[in-house]
């Protein structure tokens, strides 16, 4: 699937699912003994899927729109960049798996380029582990002699299981060539994942790498140990929307620290909220046919453009949003649709926020209590007209009276 971007290009997104490695196996055993390993794994892989496919709706993606490669159904051709490897030289057999041999690639090619960590002129230090912490290069695993209780395909005489960072290289390469044009990911992921990939890609993987930095909780590192982390049934439960999380992630520059606190989400809901409450108008207002409004929203969304061109500048991208909002807020009730709908456009299409399909318009049901307490008005019965204003706030209707007319919103 290609999808056209802001920019014009048609654009195929692709995204690893990683379904096997040593956090995986460990957890699958954990989970549920009984099963044989391969079906374990595969329970635990689907599970974890199938609620990872479900948060990311939730946030707003379209997740349609990216092509999902999972590691499992790529072991042939791992097997196939494995055996390249070692034919070229770069690769070699252990007692416990097949490693890439860093030295040797050295001799051909710079190692470290991301990181900037020197590789050794002569090193057999091996590591087998999928991830490892220390900033120091060592070979590592591209395949896994079985161990008891792992699941496992066949591999020449080497019956095992691919190693995490050879998974990642060939799920890419395999669905966009090489090298392909960006290649993403967190910055912890620079040393030494991204590191190895590139190496065993012979440095030909990808033409850009765009890290995006930490979501930090109250200032601090996530972690299972603190146990300081939030699911998105968390903020739930705290009367938030996913939306509003988004809305959190937009405001901060992906190179810079994200800080999640519940104040912070407050913030970002309001802001939300009140780009949900403009939207509303347009199924209460008719349209002004103001060309003047509608040249100035088309200026503001231009500069909010050109903010995300400028290396994906979300904050600078929503104050224009901002400003365009309030442009046309304070131009109530003599509003331009076709601005305002032109804003909600872009809003949804460029920044997924789902702005048109969260303000649908009001029940008939609404509406005539609207009217009923409009005639209490009128007739100067404001204890009844306060009981249907009352009533409406009960399903989330705020109803402000203007000059011109009564307008509602949703809390």
């Amino acid at each position: 699937r290609r999808v056209r971007n802001l920019a014009g290009y048609k654009t195929k997104h692709v995204m690893n699912i990683t379904d096997v490695d040593d956090k995986m196996i460990k957890a699958a055993a954990e989970t549920d003994p009984s099963l044989e390993p391969m079906a374990a794994l595969q329970q635990l892989a689907q599970n974890f899927t199938d609620a990872f496919f479900e948060d990311m709706r939730a946030v707003g993606n379209d997740i349609e729109a990216v092509n999902f490669t999972r590691a499992t159904d790529n072991i042939e051709a791992i097997k196939r960049h494995i055996e390249q490897l070692l034919a070229d030289g770069y690769a070699y057999k252990a007692d416990d798996g097949i490693y890439f041999d860093i030295a040797r690639y050295s001799k051909d090619h710079t190692y470290g380029q991301l990181s900037h960590i020197d590789s050794p002129s002569q090193s057999k230090a091996r590591i087998d582990n999928d991830e490892y912490d220390k900033e120091s290069a060592r070979d590592f695993a591209l395949w896994k002699r079985q161990k008891a209780g792992e699941p496992a395909w066949d591999f020449d005489d080497i019956t095992g299981r691919p190693g995490w960072h050879i998974e990642c290289s060939v799920m890419s390469t395999s669905n966009l060539g090489q090298p392909f044009d960006i290649h993403t990911g967190g910055i912890d992921l620079i040393f030494p994942h991204h590191e190895n990939e590139i190496a065993q890609c012979e440095g030909r993987l990808a033409r850009y790498f765009v890290h995006n930095n930490h979501l930090m909780v109250d200032g601090v590192k996530m972690s299972k140990s603190k146990n300081n982390f939030y699911t998105l049934s968390d903020i739930a439960e705290h009367g938030h929307s996913p939306l509003d999380f988004r809305m959190l992630i937009l405001q901060s520059h992906f190179q810079s620290t994200s800080n999640f606190t519940w104040q912070n989400l407050e913030a970002a809901h309001n802001r939300l909220q009140a780009w949900r409450n403009l939207a509303e108008l347009r199924w209460q207002l008719p349209d002004s046919g103001d060309s003047a409004q509608q040249q100035i929203v088309i200026n503001l969304v231009e500069k909010s453009k050109n903010a995300l061109f400028d290396n994906l500048n979300t904050p600078e991208a929503l104050k224009y949003i901002d400003v365009a909002v309030d442009q046309l807020a304070k131009n109530t009730p003599n509003i331009s649709r076709q601005a305002l709908n032109m804003l909600i456009d872009f809003i949804d299409t460029v920044l997924g926020l789902n702005i048109a399909k969260s303000t649908p318009d009001i029940t008939q049901e609404l509406k005539d209590l609207i009217a009923v307490r409009q005639v209490h008005r009128a007739n100067g019965d404001y204890a009844k007209s306060d009981e249907v204003r009352d009533s409406l706030l009960s399903n989330g209707i705020l109803i402000k009276d203007l000059p011109s007319g009564v307008l509602w919103a949703r809390q």
